[in-house]
């Protein structure tokens, strides 16, 4: 894939993505304006974490009950 043909895949998504929601009865400028903010927010939000799939977040270990007053 060239450099700039992700940019035409990603061109092609967003007019998708403004149509429906044109078609789901907001304003042009409003679906804009709302995808401008989000992208911000994302854009903060892989600053912060840039890889959050490495976030093992679907692991959440149970506290180990193998402390000496556990079995009594």
């Amino acid at each position: 894939m060239s450099k700039t043909h992700w940019k035409a895949g990603l061109r092609a998504k967003l007019e998708n993505l403004v149509d429906d929601c044109v078609a789901a009865g907001a304003r042009q400028q409003e679906v804009f304006d709302a995808m401008i903010k989000e992208v911000g927010i994302l854009r903060v939000a892989l600053e912060r974490d840039p890889d959050p799939a490495d976030d093992d977040t679907a692991a959440i270990e149970e506290p180990a009950n193998d402390w000496p007053a556990a079995d009594k």
